[in-house]
């Protein structure tokens, strides 16, 4: 179900705070015209903590509609509260969401068995789901043996892999096979995790250079590693910059130079330091992005 790349989309705001959704149609049709294969709404770089349910539904059904069938919607909807999940997993559905995004809950740390029955709980509602690994932000790796029982569930899809671990996908091959995809949650590592046999990634870069990430993966999809390998190389730098500060800082940053987004967080988040930000403008310079 999960192939090719899938932008985690940033959520552009207004001067006030407010969402600006008219930012986010023009972020979505960059995306279309790019080729991507889906997009994530409302994750970590969407800024999910600091919207309020209201929003977080809002922003949700404004993608569907601004989409329009042309790639996939997949919808973060996870939280540390399985109700909390259940809930938003619901809403999607209403909205039209094709999957939906479960990071392991966070802060409470729960035990593998915890995070089996959460995952399967939000599974039974009837959305495919893309679990995300990502135990930087959690302080929970999903194990292994944990994605070995849930990739038994019907609605357990696939598997984001942000662990800054490529091996993680040898593991969970050699556990499961091909039941269930495997995507790159790092830029850096989509190529050598795709080597070892993922199907794709959820990017951040491609909310800035789109078309780029989708040709690399479209160059290692059809086994042209060399192809890719050019595409990595030259994006390396940028890669590294967009987390040069925590995400999705450095990429709201990146698409204020573009004129595509407001350089706007809602705090806790805030603007990058100066010494970052220039070299930000300097990997974006080098890259022909911005003058």
């Amino acid at each position: 179900m999960f192939q090719g790349t899938y932008t985690a989309l940033v959520t552009p705001f207004n001067k006030d705070g407010s969402v600006d959704y008219g930012a986010l149609r023009a972020l979505v049709e960059a995306q279309a015209a790019a080729g991507i294969a889906g997009v994530c709404p409302v994750g970590t770089t969407g800024e999910s903590p600091t919207l309020d349910y209201e929003e977080h539904e809002e922003v949700i059904r404004k993608t569907v509609e601004y989409t329009a069938g042309r790639m996939q919607v997949v919808a973060g909807t996870g939280g540390n509260s399985t109700r909390e999940a259940v809930e938003l997993t619901r809403h999607a559905i209403d909205d039209g969401a094709d999957a939906t995004l479960q990071i392991a809950p966070y802060y409470n740390k729960p035990t593998p068995e915890g995070l089996y029955r959460h995952f399967s709980e939000v599974a039974d509602v009837g959305l495919p789901v893309l679990l995300y690994n990502a135990p930087g932000r959690t302080s929970r790796d999903i194990p292994v043996a944990v994605v070995k029982r849930l990739a038994g569930h019907p609605k357990i899809a696939g598997i984001k892999e942000a662990a800054g671990d490529a091996n993680r996908v040898n593991l969970i091959r050699a556990a499961i096979g091909d039941q269930i995809d495997i995507l790159s949650g790092d830029d850096s590592l989509t190529l050598p995790m795709m080597a070892a046999g993922a199907k794709g990634v959820v990017s951040v870069a491609s909310n800035v250079v789109p078309a780029e990430v989708v040709e690399m993966v479209r160059l290692a999809l059809a086994n042209d590693f060399a192809g890719a390998l050019r595409i990595h190389t030259r994006l390396l730098d940028l890669f590294a910059d967009l987390f040069i500060e925590v995400n999705p800082v450095p990429v709201k940053a990146a698409m204020a130079m573009l004129g595509t987004a407001q350089e706007v967080y809602r705090l806790p988040l805030c603007e990058m330091r100066p010494e970052n930000r220039e070299k930000l403008a300097a990997t974006m310079k080098k890259l022909g992005l911005v003058k």
